[in-house]
């Protein structure tokens, strides 16, 4: 009768097949880190076109609406508004006191 040897794995001259795990992981790492720098320092186009000059020689504050008409709000009842602010003017703009805004009630 013949005895047959066990073999070790690999032990046939036959290479074992590699995961490719750690490829993947090192290449999204990668992939990751390219696509984080561009966002950050490519520096993207303002989300809107500065105004234009109107005032020379001193800074100058443009907002899209001063008043506001909310019509009949119920109490507890959450509102927002939002404006657009721009230097209109060719100097920059900077608030010496902090910026408020006044409620009416009624009218």
């Amino acid at each position: 009768m013949s005895q047959k040897k066990k073999r070790k794995p690999g032990a046939s001259g036959h290479k074992t097949p590699r995961s490719k795990a750690p490829l993947l992981i090192i290449a999204g790492g990668v992939a990751l880190v390219v696509i984080a720098a561009l966002l950050i320092f490519s520096g993207g186009a303002p989300a809107s076109p500065p105004a234009a000059i109107e005032v020379s020689g001193a800074p100058a504050l443009k907002v899209d609406k001063e008043k506001v008409d909310l019509g009949t709000v119920r109490l507890g009842e959450w509102v927002t508004v939002n404006f657009e602010m721009a230097n209109a003017g060719d100097q920059p703009l900077r608030f010496t006191e902090k910026p408020y805004v006044t409620v009416v009630e009624g009218c």
